[in-house]
């Protein structure tokens, strides 16, 4: 019998209100290689990163093996606009541990989508309404872009839509 390769991953990204000055955003990623996680915790209404804490329980990479220390560098950094190219700037000449600084960039994709939750529920009701509201929504803020199945490339939603 021939061997199968079999690969799983589940990646969960969670945000959590911890008092009205404080937001914390965990992303867990657990695959058949890896196990790690990343948490950050962001003051209100600035969104300034105050903590983050990472592990990597288990791995394949061993540049990813290293202290996780080097996440420390984005405490003080505001997650919004800017964001991804001032962590990739601060981490990756640190570590070649793409992993972990994806997962962070995940936290604060995370704060960003929960804090838009109340315009969410603002969408019309009708189908093609809808549609139109969250196909709109995406074209005027590009970093949602593939942040979630919705507006993953192939859905209706990003018809046209060019992120570049």
């Amino acid at each position: 019998m021939t061997d199968i390769l079999s690969f799983t991953r589940n990646r969960c990204t969670s945000v959590e209100v911890i008092d009205d000055q404080t937001i914390r955003s965990f992303c867990r990623l657990q695959d058949t290689l890896t196990e790690a996680f990343v948490e950050i915790t962001a003051q209100l209404p600035d969104l300034e990163i105050t903590a983050v804490e990472g592990d990597i329980q288990r791995t394949h990479r061993k540049e990813c093996l290293d202290s996780t220390e080097f996440l420390q560098k984005v405490r003080g950094v505001r997650i919004g606009p800017g964001m991804l190219e001032i962590i990739k700037g601060l981490l990756e000449e640190t570590t070649e541990c793409k992993e972990l600084i994806f997962m962070l960039q995940e936290c604060c994709h995370g704060v960003i989508l929960s804090l838009t939750k109340d315009i969410l529920l603002k969408a019309p009701e009708d189908q093609e309404g809808k549609i139109e509201f969250f196909s709109k929504m995406v074209r005027n803020n590009i970093r949602l872009y593939n942040r979630c199945a919705a507006f993953a490339p192939g859905s209706r939603l990003v018809e046209g839509l060019d992120p570049s």
